[in-house]
């Protein structure tokens, strides 16, 4: 049975991904892992966790050999739009973090799962059908981390023999924890506040910005699929396109207006959420990981709306 540490737990994909894990693994062959002491003590309700500053090499590796980790899920990020504002810590914090998993998989004998992203392209990739091999030349320093942590994901693959995986995530929706600072988090923002009195709602994003959108159980199911893929068949591992469902704030907004007649829209255009959002993908071509893995979605947009309402509704009538 595999032993996993997941990094970065108290995040957006993470307090999800854990308890995912442990269905799979068992509860005890999951460890969490994050930096700050309120999520700590969160995620400790219903999980082993650690404190871990994954900056610290040192202190990772102890982790890793206190709980005889095989397997690392590397989630510590700082996201899109929050890395505008901090490009140097951002750079600092999901660079570091990348290469000391990646030394500690190297030296440890653990494959390893870092996420990538639509956020790795740029304006001059072809923004309709994404094909999986492509100009990649992104305009942010998050995109510019996870095209450098696709690179060397595949060179600890090939230099050293880390079994390195990732995908490339469209913008998650989740209903558990909210996201932290993405472009695409208006895709969640909104199902909290339409369901507030009033039923109104204000999106930072252009009404006609369509990009890749997955739902977070589709997103937890390609993690764990990829990793226990037959290494064999993985031609590109680092990172391969998966999408779901594209869609752009004005059809998102239109899809709850049948569902909630009374709720209103109307927006507020955040400047450099507008301009990250134009150099992404509009849907990519994810064949690569349908022929390799059996990549397959199963939630579609009408579907991701309903349960979204449904989950949320029922938090705000249980608060």
């Amino acid at each position: 049975m595999k032993r996993i540490l997941v990094v970065g737990a108290g995040g957006q994909i993470g307090t999800e991904l854990v308890p995912y894990l442990q269905q799979i693994y068992g509860h005890d062959n999951v460890i969490a892992a994050d930096l700050r002491d309120d999520l700590v003590e969160k995620l400790g309700r219903n999980a082993i966790a650690e404190k871990l500053d994954v900056l610290d090499e040192k202190g990772f590796t102890k982790l890793v050999e206190k709980y005889d980790i095989d397997a690392i899920y590397n989630l510590v990020a700082l996201l899109s739009a929050k890395g505008e504002q901090m490009p140097g810590v951002a750079w600092h914090l999901n660079i570091t973090a990348l290469i000391n998993a990646l030394n500690i998989a190297q030296s440890h004998h653990c494959s390893i799962f870092t996420p990538s992203s639509i956020g790795a392209f740029g304006k001059n990739t072809p923004h309709d059908n994404t094909p999986q091999d492509t100009i990649m030349r992104p305009s942010t320093i998050y995109g510019i981390c996870k095209v450098t942590g696709e690179l060397l994901s595949d060179y600890h693959y090939e230099r050293f023999g880390v079994d390195a995986r990732s995908v490339r995530f469209p913008g998650i929706i989740s209903n558990g924890a909210l996201p932290g600072g993405g472009t695409t988090d208006y895709a969640v923002e909104v199902f909290y506040e339409i369901l507030k009195p009033g039923h109104h709602y204000t999106c930072e994003v252009p009404e006609d910005s369509y990009m890749d959108m997955i739902y977070m159980p589709d997103a937890l199911k390609a993690a764990v699929q990829l990793m226990e893929a037959d290494p064999a068949k993985l031609v590109h591992r680092n990172s391969f396109n998966i999408a779901s469902m594209s869609f752009c704030p004005r059809e998102l907004f239109a899809a709850i207006k049948k569902r909630i007649p009374d709720a209103t829209f109307d927006y507020r255009i955040d400047p450099v959420k507008a301009a990250i959002a134009d150099s992404w993908p509009d849907r990519m071509d994810d064949s690569c990981a349908r022929n390799e893995w059996g990549w397959a979605p199963e939630w579609d947009l009408d579907r991701m709306v309903d349960d979204m309402l449904e989950v949320i509704g029922k938090k705000y009538q249980n608060a």
